[in-house]
Formats: structure tokens, sequence, C-alpha cells
């Protein structure tokens, strides 16, 4: 039976006329979507009903998250206790194509794709790529044999089906000011985003909901309510990096696996933000060759607290209010939740 999405409305006029000014990457607008108003460029409406309708399989294993929440670094420790601890084969074939994204084809507006292929038009592999990633991801990966690994960062809401799949989700969630910060660094490299403005512009979006997959603390409440859901983990991008093996150990354990102390020793050294941040293989590497990624790298410092480099005293201030307010009546907190909201230069 074919699900119907929730209904979406178009962003108003004075709102995306001023957003297309410095989204350079989305050329049409944006919808909110259901009662949540949850944020999508406009190509969710071509697309949204295959996401709603994709069909989760009992053997798969999904990382969700809402962006820039240490997402990289769980998809890549999922994938190898899941795969034996079998490091040549990371070493060699790309994260994208060993744990596919959902979503990413609704971010690739006709418009900037025919640019990506122009920008490649003499080399086939990538613009067979910039091709691929415009794809819909729920056809792309419905042909994917099992056992599949996929990443998104709908809310679950958004993936009415997924929970009672019998597949194994792991959520992992970072306190808002470093993943925003992060957030905007990519909106500012990755070009299918194009953000040409600066972080206190980009905040207060963020803040407003007005980023994609925003709300952003919808997006953790609805995770944090299934946390004892037996197929559910419901993870802190703090505690993984707070003690990693530890971590290691508790996504181990949900996924049916264990490991002696010198393969998770070893597991700890090969995904040391140190060589994680260097290795191309989780890097979006592809992504820059094609100049789809302008600057930076994909995978950045990997550290809490950069927020503090970014906010001016008074951005702080409002921040603060703002994770008071949304956690008000909620069990939800975050570890070392007071330097979050206190720890200021």
């Amino acid at each position: 039976m074919t699900l119907e999405p929730p209904k979406y409305e178009c962003l108003n006029e004075e709102d995306t006329k001023k957003m297309l000014e410095i989204f350079k990457g989305e050329r049409t607008g944006w919808v909110l979507v259901g009662s949540k108003k949850w944020f999508f460029p406009f190509r969710y409406t071509e697309q949204g009903k295959g996401f709603y309708n994709f069909k989760a399989r009992p053997d798969d294993i999904w990382v969700l998250s809402y962006p820039r929440s240490g997402t990289t670094w769980t998809q890549e420790l999922v994938w190898l206790l899941s795969n034996d601890l079998d490091f040549e084969k990371a070493k060699k074939e790309l994260l994208a194509e060993r744990f596919p994204f959902l979503e990413f084809s609704m971010f690739n507006h006709p418009e900037v794709t025919r640019e990506f292929l122009k920008m490649n038009e003499h080399d086939k592999d990538k613009e067979e790529l910039c091709k691929k990633i415009a794809e819909p991801g729920y056809e792309v990966i419905a042909k994917i044999p099992s056992k599949r690994f996929i990443k998104s960062h709908f809310p679950l809401s958004l993936l009415p089906s997924i929970l009672e799949s019998g597949c194994k989700i792991v959520y992992v969630a970072r306190n808002p000011k470093d993943v925003a910060v992060s957030w905007y660094y990519l909106n500012k490299a990755i070009k299918t985003q194009g953000y040409i403005g600066d972080f206190a512009t980009f905040w207060d979006y963020f803040q407003n909901n007005l980023t994609p997959w925003s709300p952003y603390w919808e997006h953790l409440k609805e995770a944090w309510e299934h946390k004892n859901h037996p197929h559910f983990l419901f993870m802190f991008y703090e505690e993984m990096q707070h003690d990693f093996p530890k971590a290691i150990k508790k996504v181990a354990k949900f996924l049916g696996k264990a490991y002696t102390e010198e393969q998770i020793k070893e597991l700890t050294n090969f995904l040391n933000i140190k060589n994680f941040r260097d290795n191309p293989m989780v890097n979006s590497s592809e992504l820059k060759e094609c100049g789809i990624i302008t600057a930076g790298t994909f995978v950045r410092k990997g550290q809490s607290g950069e927020w503090k480099d970014m906010f001016t005293p008074e951005l702080n201030t409002k921040a603060n209010q703002w994770i008071e307010e949304n956690l008000k009546g909620s069990d939800l907190t975050f570890p070392c939740f007071n330097k979050i909201i206190n720890n200021y230069k």
C-alpha cells in the first residue's frame, strides 16, 4: 500500500527571496513539510513520496542523525563492526558506496546538476558521478542486494516503515552549537547548498528551523522517544568522544558483535580523528574531485567546543536561551551539558 506523505506548503515569498540570494545551490525555493514544518528544498515535491514509501528490510542497518552530528564517524564504525573489522575493504572502497546516503538526490537541483556536468564534461567517470548523485536515492538503494547499510538525515516521522521493519538503527545526536558550526562550514563548502553568508546569519536560519532537515529539536526528540526500542540505539557524539572504546562496545553489543580488547584498540586507532580526517574513503574525496565540494574537508576537526571560536557573547546568550527553552519538560539532556551552556572563552 502506498502511503501519502504529510502535506507541504511553500516557504513564504519574503524568506524565499532572501534565502535564494545567499543559498546559491537552490534555485527554486523550499517547502515546509507536515505539522512540524520539516524544511526541505523544493525538489521534495517531486521525490518526497518516494522517500516516505521507501521500504526498509529486516537485515538493513541504518545510521540516522541531524546533519553534522558525527554521522560519518558513526557510519564507518557501524560498517566495520558489522563486517568483522574488514579494514582492507574500508581502505579501498568509498564509504558513500558501502553506506549510501538515501536522500542526497533531493539536494541536487536540476540546474546545479547541469552545472556539475558542464564542469566535468571531459571526464566520463566524473560525469557519471554527477548523474548518479542526482538519481532518486529510493530507486538506487532499492536495487542494492542485502545486506544494506543506509544513511539518512530524515526524522523518524518521515520514514514511517523503518522502526517496525526489524532493521537496526543507530541514531547519533550532537549538541546544537557544534552542529551549527559544522553545518555552516559544509553549507559554504558544498555547491548543492552554496551558502555565501556569515555565521551569525546562518545561526538565525538554523535556530528558526530554516536549514535542511530542521527543526533540530523535533528531530532529536522524535528519536529520543524511541531510545528504548529494541532495534534502536540512541548515541551522543559527546559520549563517543569522551570514551570511544566504551562507545565501540556499546554499538558492537547492539549489533550482536563481540571483539577482543586488542581488536577494539586497533579499531580505535583506525578511527582516530587524525587518521579519519586524512582518509579519502570517508572524506567525500570523490565530490571534491568533481568540484562539488570546493573548500576544506568533509570531515573537519571532530572536536567538541569549536563553537566557542564562532559565537559572540550576544549570540551565545541567545543560543543558551533557545537551548534551555527547548529542553524544558524533556528528559533529553546532553553529556557535559553545563559545558555546552556555560563554558565560553
